[in-house]
């Protein structure tokens, strides 16, 4: 497609475009009276106005039905967590019996190290991505040292070359035939939070494991975001947040994911806990653990049913879209995005530099940008005029495009707050 920086054009493009009616379905805070611009999904999505009901039903459940809530509720809260089971299953390409929801992202994949990072002998290092998400590096470091280990020597970082951005996959490969059979884990985000690059998950995991390591991702910027296959792609283990690309509000409920063959696996370690336990003798206090079979049996405690009630109301949401017609939008409107930069930066004489993969294939709702020439001010002035993105340091914005809420015409007015803002310093 020829794209037009004009709004007439930006308005025929949401015209034709399938999922524009949702905007009406989420709350968009306001500046100057006028709704936002909001490119921050990657880091909170925005509220969908039918999440209050979902919240509200178990608020009237509690009030009416109080601990008899648990078996008699509209949606009981002893397997709520099970609604999630087939849409959550699709959002991921799993088994509906290889996803869960339960805590919270840092914690579920420290849970999940417990079972899937099994140092031993020579093989205990673990591979990840230079510049993870800090959690995540925190996470290995304590890790690390939990099982005895320094972090400089078992935490190998696959690191970009010089001059570049992105890590390049043949880098992977390499490094992970390189640390051969003393790797015990490959651990990376599939998508990067700052560059917005998006891995090959598939291609990596086959690697990995063909090495002897476990392979597991951290999918906090990818789910919801970009097409998962992780049965088919044979990943070990997987978790994600749900208040990104997936609407489910502020510090909610991580996803996870643990494929089939580990789930008879009995002496797969794990923490124990009543959750987990088999479902139809939970009530009778036993003394000794019987895991739920699948994903189920990683849980632990008693699930947080106001926080679930919100994500319910997501992925429901999800169902009635598909993945598929969320990327197919996805594309288009980082694409128009991208190209509205581009008219910008050739307008003001700037010299932008969009970070993020220009490959479709390896990038997803993020442009990552770095505003050479210009300062913090610039995303004041962004922020003070209705455009609510992200600043990274030293000069970077991350803008993304969230195709749920966000519209073609959006991407036009941006661009002119974008060129005001730099004209009129």
């Amino acid at each position: 497609m020829t794209f037009q920086n004009t709004r007439e054009f930006a308005k025929q493009l949401d015209s034709q475009d399938s999922l524009n009616h949702y905007q009406d379905q989420f709350i968009f805070p306001k500046v100057n009276d006028k709704r936002v611009i909001y490119f921050t999904g990657n880091s909170l999505g925005l509220q969908p106005k039918r999440t209050k009901a979902y919240i509200d039903e178990v608020m009237n459940d509690w009030a009416e039905l109080a601990v008899e809530g648990h078996f008699y509720a509209q949606k009981p809260w002893w397997d709520y967590q099970e609604r999630f089971a087939e849409p959550l299953s699709k959002i991921v390409g799993a088994l509906p019996s290889e996803v869960t929801v339960m805590n919270t992202l840092t914690v579920n994949l420290h849970l999940l190290m417990v079972s899937f990072y099994q140092p031993k002998g020579k093989r205990y290092k673990i591979i990840c991505e230079e510049k993870a998400f800090p959690s995540d590096q925190y996470m290995f470091q304590s890790q690390v040292h939990f099982h005895g280990y320094k972090p400089e020597d078992a935490i190998v970082e696959i690191k970009r070359r010089e001059g570049e951005h992105n890590i390049r996959l043949q880098d992977v490969l390499a490094k992970i035939e390189e640390v051969g059979e003393e790797l015990a884990l490959v651990l990376i985000g599939g998508v990067n939070y700052y560059t917005g690059q998006v891995f090959d998950i598939k291609t990596i995991t086959q690697a990995g494991q063909k090495a002897g390591a476990k392979v597991g991702w951290d999918l906090a910027h990818a789910a919801g975001n970009i097409k998962l296959n992780l049965h088919e792609w044979n990943v070990d283990f997987a978790a994600w947040c749900s208040y990104k690309y997936m609407n489910s509000g502020p510090g909610n409920a991580s996803g996870v994911f643990v494929h089939e063959r580990h789930h008879n696996d009995s002496d797969l370690p794990r923490f124990a806990g009543w959750w987990g336990h088999n479902k139809e003798r939970r009530f009778k206090m036993e003394p000794n653990f019987d895991p739920v079979h699948g994903a189920g049996g990683w849980q632990i405690s008693n699930l947080p049913v106001l926080s679930l009630a919100p994500y319910l109301a997501s992925v429901e949401m999800f169902a009635e879209v598909g993945m598929d017609a969320l990327i197919e939008k996805r594309d288009n409107i980082t694409s128009y995005l991208e190209f509205i930069l581009h008219e910008i930066d050739k307008e003001v004489k700037g010299n932008f530099e969009i970070i993020t993969p220009s490959n479709p294939e390896e990038r997803a709702s993020q442009l990552s940008v770095f505003l050479h020439g210009e300062g913090r001010s610039l995303f004041d002035y962004l922020m003070k005029n209705g455009v609510i993105t992200d600043w990274r340091e030293p000069n970077v914005i991350r803008l993304a495009p969230v195709p749920l809420y966000c519209s073609y015409e959006d991407m036009y007015d941006f661009g002119q707050i974008l060129k005001k803002g730099i004209l009129g310093k």
